[in-house]
């Protein structure tokens, strides 16, 4: 056993959510409920409309097969968010806790409680990552001159 990993917990393996009414074309209402939320916000919307434009049905669509894979895990999603998200230099760290605030209401309001659960525990995972991503990241390291 690698001593340096032996106290870390392990992470708990996602399975997919098997709930009688979770399927993609929910998915997509619940999708499509939280982007409408996102776009009325003052902070967020003016950006999501910079990137996106006026045609949001083609990214919402893809954002639909992205929570299709991180809930059903049938890999309808094939992209890579991080290096997208890497891209907007306007986005601040604290943007994500407005994104997960609209996202738990928006589930809490569409979901049975323990399915709203899901949903949150896995954008607090994904929100996590992708602040880790863009905002901590380390300076390359500089080959050592002996």
């Amino acid at each position: 056993m690698n001593a340096p990993l032996a106290g870390r917990p392990r992470p708990v393996e996602e399975r997919a959510l098997d709930h009688p009414e979770i399927d993609r074309a929910f998915i997509g209402r619940l999708v499509r409920e939280f982007y409408r939320r996102v776009r009325a916000n003052h902070r967020l919307g003016p950006i999501f409309e910079g990137v996106i434009g006026r045609d949001w049905e083609p990214h919402l669509e893809k954002l639909t097969d992205f929570w299709s894979a991180v809930i059903l895990k049938n890999g309808a999603y094939s992209g890579r968010p991080v290096p997208a998200h890497l891209k907007l230099k306007q986005v601040r760290e604290e943007d994500f806790d407005i994104w997960l605030g609209i996202f738990r209401q928006t589930a809490a309001d569409l979901c049975e409680p323990d399915v709203a659960k899901v949903f949150v525990q896995r954008a607090e995972r994904i929100a996590q990552s992708l602040k880790l991503a863009m905002f901590f990241r380390l300076p390359m390291a500089q080959p050592r001159e002996d």
